[in-house]
């Protein structure tokens, strides 16, 4: 443990001697100009001030991170230990932290160590000290945002109430001007809200979402793009709350300013996603057109993507079809489904959660259609194609992970050879042989096995096993047609 905070230091200390050395290190020379390298330390601490907002403004969160941290080092060369402004960029570099996962410990330890400058900042008299105030406002949402990631709510809601107090102590004052009082108000209700929501309390977290939209509305307009993900989070409490004609709405509304931004296919495509969805959730046949409009408006966006794109339409695809089989037209979302398996197997792989799910849906199809062999079929289909050759090894390295026992590699090839759940076997490897989706599968099989058109084969004789893994490798040889995987 020692070690581990040893090893801590010497990295910090590593990144701030790197912050203010004459020179460089390799990296950041060249993205440095070469006057910059002989800049006063005030003019570098500028630089990486503006640097810093860039990146976070791009959402390259690290990058600006690093800069923060070379803030530290200049500001204390420039200001000193007790003044304000290092204080102030501590909180800055713990607001940086936030916007990482699972960094929250560091931003919570960073508001401290800036809640300790401003201590000893304050001077009396207390007239001049307007900046320490400002900035202690910010010291304590920045404090309250920390402990909420970390789920101390009683301490994150004394932390923002805090903050609120002071900044309306501030304008009663006269420290502060409405406008700036506004843009503190917004972002202060908006953690708010989010403590109540972390809570499931969402009767007390729709008020402040509320009021957190109104303020931002005020000060950056109706049409910014800071007011999408607060409509987003308000529609996700009002759905919940059932509410759902105002969650629809707001979706909606959030949707119209994204398309006004000139989005990317892929941001469009996510934006009419949020609306379908909340129609969905409604249960309500008159919300049924606009689902059906908002599916076709997001697949029509990502049709002929590639890569995460691709991945994401057939994602989105599948909540089409669940769509479709809720309103009944479950012909339709099979005919969907089952010419997607392609795509899917190529996107995902054959042992993946969605190409299971998929023979699981198609095979639920036949089921209730009466069609045994047709079901019995699609949840062992995989078993003679690529689960033969990978999931042999795979199986006898994972099955000790999965069961605690130890497993023979032909005993698998033996297994896939004769038609074992293929749905099974990769529900099994995914989610263990407990999960309830395995079990389902298994009570599923076991029915099918009973019904009299689901003959069971007699088990292969070992020339049999050659034939048959000679037929396969005929099939995946170049140039030659390959089964439908929805055959």
């Amino acid at each position: 443990m020692q070690e581990s905070k040893e090893t801590h230091i010497s990295n910090h200390l590593d990144e701030i001697v790197a912050a203010v050395s004459v020179t460089p290190r390799k990296k950041i020379q060249n993205k440095l100009p070469q006057t910059a390298l002989f800049q006063p330390p005030r003019e570098k601490l500028h630089l990486c001030e503006e640097k810093a907002k860039s990146y976070s403004s791009s959402h390259k969160h690290k990058e600006a991170v690093h800069e923060l941290v070379r803030c530290i080092a200049l500001t204390r060369i420039c200001y000193g230990d007790s003044h304000w402004k290092l204080a102030e960029a501590h909180i800055n570099l713990a607001q940086g932290y936030l916007q990482l996962k699972g960094l929250s410990l560091q931003a919570k330890q960073h508001a401290e160590k800036a809640k300790e400058i401003l201590t000893n900042s304050l001077m009396p008299p207390y007239n001049d000290n307007t900046d320490v105030f400002k900035c202690s406002i910010e010291l304590f949402h920045t404090m309250g945002r920390a402990l909420l990631s970390l789920q101390k709510f009683k301490e994150a809601s004394e932390n923002l109430s805090k903050a609120e107090r002071l900044a309306k102590e501030l304008l009663q004052c006269g420290r502060i001007i409405k406008e700036e009082w506004i843009e503190i108000q917004a972002r202060i209700k908006l953690s708010s809200a989010q403590m109540y929501q972390s809570q499931k309390k969402s009767k007390e977290a729709l008020p402040h979402y509320q009021e957190a939209l109104e303020y931002i509305e005020i000060s950056r307009g109706e049409k910014s793009l800071e007011c999408v993900s607060i409509l987003r989070e308000l529609a996700g409490v009002e759905q919940s709350l059932g509410f759902y004609d105002a969650s629809i709405n707001h979706f909606l509304q959030a949707h119209l300013i994204v398309l006004s931004k000139n989005p990317s296919q892929e941001e469009a495509a996510v934006s009419a996603h949020f609306v379908a969805h909340a129609s969905i959730a409604s249960g309500r046949p008159e919300h049924h057109d606009v689902a059906e409009q908002y599916f076709q408006e997001s697949m029509a966006n990502l049709k002929d993507a590639e890569g995460m794109g691709k991945a994401k339409f057939l994602s989105i695809q599948d909540d089409y079809c669940h769509f479709l089989q809720v309103i009944g037209q479950k012909e339709k979302a099979t005919s969907i489904l089952r010419e997607s398996l392609e795509a899917k197997v190529a996107v995902f792989g054959d042992l993946s959660p969605k190409v299971a799910e998929t023979y699981r849906l198609l095979g639920g199809t036949d089921l209730a259609q009466g069609n045994h062999s047709g079901a019995h079929k699609k949840l062992k289909k995989l078993s003679w194609r690529k689960m033969m050759v990978a999931c042999s090894k795979t199986v006898a390295r994972v099955w000790s992970k999965v069961v605690g026992e130890s497993r023979d590699v032909d005993k698998d090839i033996e297994a896939t050879a004769h038609g074992s759940s293929e749905c099974l076997q990769i529900q099994t490897l995914l989610y263990g042989p407990q999960d309830k989706r395995t079990l389902a599968t298994q009570q599923t099989m076991d029915v099918l096995a009973k019904a009299p058109e689901v003959a069971v084969k007699p088990r292969q004789t070992p020339r049999a096993k050659a034939a048959f893994c000679g037929s396969a490798a005929q099939h995946g040889a170049p140039g030659k047609a390959r089964p439908s995987a929805a055959d």
